[in-house]
């Protein structure tokens, strides 16, 4: 006989209204999960070592801590109790209902989640717990798998949410089994390049919500904030236009992002000269200069180039084409290109300027942040496209054309 529990119902009777949605404290963190934290579910935060991991959920813990009438436990499996408690101090994630427990027993694990029922877990990290009952290192394929099933089994239970601390291996990829990241309900990448303090969050899966959004931080010596407008990151402050600048608008998401590319060309004392980049493909510079001297009439094939974005921007997709050869032939000419001017498109070996996806998306953001002229690739639709009030639109087809819209040909 089955128990009420295994017995199936139709859909139409099964109730949601426990399914309330937990806010993490951070609006970016909850647009990633798709308006934040359902109960039950286990979420996977993966990255690389001292990106910030911990202390994003430390603060997470800490919002929900002070704004939920229930309790929070953080485990650590790596850190002490009073290591974890100077870091809440610093990052000021300290609450009563904020509890910390130091651990790499599971059945502990489990026992602390069971005895207090908080309104939402963290395990740091799934690779430090080890279970009694099975064999393996801590981390091993075994090991993480037993680790996983037991957590997961215990939130759906309970209905209690859990987050896992993940680690990854020196490519990238999340350490132990995939089946890892099968079982959990979200998987989210936290990345970002040391050296700069931007940070973004990534859903690679997501059951409760899209998969195509982004969230932006910033890291600090205070811990992590969130960066709401992501404009001013990417972009110089300099107010008077400089040579060798152009701005662009790329896609991550469902989000436009301002990039400003910026070139520097300059004689060449070596036999080979130089192509240096940042936030660029440098097989895609090397291509592009090709083409600029091809079809654009600029000969930088005997120049050094260097070529950069800000702020740890990356400029990568194929629409960022049109504004690296606009920000070379800038330099190469002297000619600033006004600050009030975007471009976007794909370069061909041919010099065609080719269409971009979700034009009227990047177009619009450009308005909002203040941009009155933008060069564009012409439209493939046989209606014509639609117009942002307080943008000029200028639709170009060759490299050629485009040089000459922008003043820098």
């Amino acid at each position: 006989m089955l128990s009420a529990e295994a017995q199936a119902q139709p859909i139409t009777q099964v109730g949601t209204e426990s399914m309330t949605r937990l806010a993490t404290g951070f609006e970016e963190f909850d647009r990633v999960l798709g308006g934040g934290v359902v109960p039950g579910s286990v979420i996977l935060v993966a990255g690389e070592p001292g990106i910030g991991k911990s202390t994003l959920l430390l603060e997470t813990a800490g919002n929900i801590a002070k704004a939920s009438e229930g309790s929070v436990l953080y485990i650590s499996g790596e850190e002490s109790q009073a290591q974890v408690r100077m870091r809440a101090s610093r990052v000021d994630a300290i609450d009563d209902s904020l509890l910390l427990a130091a651990t790499t027993d599971l059945g502990t694990v489990l026992g602390l989640i069971e005895q207090n029922k908080p309104a939402l877990a963290i395990v740091d990290s799934a690779q430090t717990i080890t279970s009694q009952d099975v064999d393996g290192i801590s981390g091993g394929s075994t090991q993480v798998r037993e680790v996983a099933s037991a957590l997961i089994d215990v939130a759906k239970t309970y209905d209690i949410p859990i987050m896992l601390v993940g680690h990854v291996t020196k490519d990238g990829a999340i350490a132990g089994p995939r089946t890892l990241e099968h079982l959990v309900d979200v998987v989210c990448q936290f990345e970002g390049d040391s050296q700069t303090a931007l940070r973004m969050l990534h859903a690679a899966k997501n059951r409760f919500g899209p998969t195509d959004e982004v969230g932006c931080f910033d890291m600090s010596g205070q811990g992590i904030e969130e960066v709401k407008d992501p404009a001013g990151l990417f972009l110089s402050t300099s107010e008077a236009p400089i040579e060798g600048t152009c701005v662009t608008f790329t896609l991550d998401g469902h989000r436009s992002l301002p990039i400003e590319v910026q070139a520097l060309v300059t004689n060449s004392v070596l036999p080979t000269p130089r192509r240096n980049t940042n936030g660029i493909d440098a097989n895609r510079l090397a291509m592009l200069a090709a083409v600029l001297y091809r079809h654009g009439r600029v000969n930088l094939l005997t120049k050094d180039l260097y070529v950069s974005t800000i702020a740890g921007g990356l400029a990568k997709e194929p629409g960022c084409d049109l504004a690296i050869v606009a920000a070379l032939a800038s330099a190469s000419s002297s000619k600033p290109i006004a600050k009030t001017t975007c471009a976007m498109g794909e370069i061909s070996l041919t010099g065609q300027v080719r269409p971009v996806p979700q034009l009227a998306h990047r177009l619009s953001e450009a308005a909002r942040l203040g941009f009155t002229r933008a060069i564009v690739p012409v439209s493939r639709s046989s209606r014509a496209p639609e117009r942002t009030p307080g943008l000029e639109v200028v639709e170009v087809s060759t490299l050629a054309d485009a040089l000459e819209a922008l003043g820098v040909r």
